[in-house]
């Protein structure tokens, strides 16, 4: 059984996806907080792993992971300024990176964001920052020498999901449901010739699985 561990496990999509790995027969194991989040992961399936991404060194993140085959960074500081951002978004992933290196868990799936995000509106410096950091933390992955998927999402909703996605290498830009987000990670991981890639995700036409399987290298 593959062993799966989430860093911001407690996030909206860490756990919409959470029991879908679940039933896929993975091992979850979801990094969280707050006391309160800790039953709420263990009801969806997960094992909680109790632990603040700021204040863990990576020889703590490398003692969780190190039986672990795959690390997921579902972590955000989601718009709470430019500071966290940095913290989470950027040095945490960091860490996160070079805890999975040294640990030797070599497959690496991280939620980014599409490059057009709030490119209609008026975000502010603290947006820059974070489409900024966003970029470098993708960078970061890239050169580190593991087995990567990047996954750019358009905006996000709490829409009902559809179960239908447009995803590519490059895709027109759209509002998406996180339900749909969390599917298609889960299947993206279930599916691990899908690898050292990054992958735009809109609203679309086609099955998840579907689509997943499409960004397969082809066969020569």
């Amino acid at each position: 059984m593959a062993h799966a561990f989430i860093i911001g496990g407690a996030g909206q999509i860490a756990r919409k996806m959470t029991p879908d790995l679940v039933s896929k027969g993975y091992q979850v194991s979801s990094l969280y907080r707050h006391d309160e989040q800790h039953q709420q992961l263990a009801d969806l399936g997960a094992t909680p792993v109790k632990g603040d991404l700021m204040k863990l060194g990576v020889s703590d993140l490398q003692t969780q992971i190190a039986h672990c085959d795959i690390v997921v960074f579902a972590a955000g500081a989601g718009g709470a300024g430019a500071d966290l951002t940095r913290a989470i978004d950027g040095e945490g992933l960091e860490k996160a990176v070079s805890a999975a290196k040294a640990a030797g868990v070599q497959r690496f799936y991280l939620i980014s964001v599409f490059p057009e995000a709030g490119r209609t509106a008026d975000l502010g410096d603290g947006f820059e920052v974070y489409m900024q950091v966003k970029k470098m933390a993708d960078v970061h992955l890239v050169a580190s020498g593991l087995d990567f998927a990047i996954l750019r999402p358009g905006t996000l909703a709490d829409d009902t999901p559809t179960g239908k996605v447009s995803a590519g290498l490059a895709v027109p830009y759209g509002t998406i449901a996180r339900g749909d987000v969390a599917a298609f990670l889960a299947e993206l991981i279930n599916q691990p010739n899908v690898i050292n890639t990054i992958i735009e995700l809109s609203p679309g036409d086609t099955p998840i699985t579907q689509a997943v399987s499409q960004l397969a290298p082809k066969a020569v």
